[in-house]
């Protein structure tokens, strides 16, 4: 299985495409793995956010291929654990999807035409982060699924304490 990452923008903050990289080229000692990343739309001012939309989602859905397996990171979607998230990842394996593609929206979400295109949805968490932001941190979580599906001691199992709420 290959796996692409796709998002609208390039990363503009040093730390956070530092960040990203680090855990982009330890990902690809996995599986094959490539980014893509959108170029950001020019002269926006004219445009509202729904156009906006509208005009990434077209770029969006234009680097995507039928036989995709599209996984928006989006508010709405399915919650995971790391270790729920590495077995999720298995049975994508398992079902012999050709190339499984997250995808990261621009900073106004995504289209309806994209929606209507994704696979399934995921959500990082139920609070919200900037678009530049989710990439290292979804990527250091595609990197920990891998250590766990390869029985590698970078995950650690949640400690038997119980937290007093």
């Amino acid at each position: 299985m290959k796996l692409t990452l796709l998002w609208v923008g390039k990363t503009t903050t040093a730390y956070f495409a530092e960040a990203t990289n680090e855990y982009v080229s330890r990902l690809k000692f996995y599986l094959p793995l490539e980014v893509v990343t959108i170029p950001d739309l020019k002269q926006t001012k004219a445009l509202t956010q729904a156009q906006q939309r509208d005009k990434e989602g077209d770029l969006i859905l234009k680097s995507l291929d039928s036989s995709d397996f599209v996984v928006l990171l989006d508010d709405k979607g399915r919650q995971f654990t790391s270790m729920e998230f590495a077995q999720w990842i298995d049975q994508r394996q398992h079902a012999s999807v050709k190339r499984l593609v997250f995808v990261i929206g621009g900073a106004y979400g995504f289209s309806q035409a994209v929606y209507n295109r994704a696979n399934t949805l995921i959500s990082i968490s139920k609070m919200t982060f900037s678009h530049q932001i989710i990439r290292p941190i979804f990527a250091e979580q595609l990197y920990r699924a891998m250590t766990i599906l390869k029985g590698e001691p970078y995950h650690h199992e949640e400690s038997l304490l119980t937290v007093k709420k």
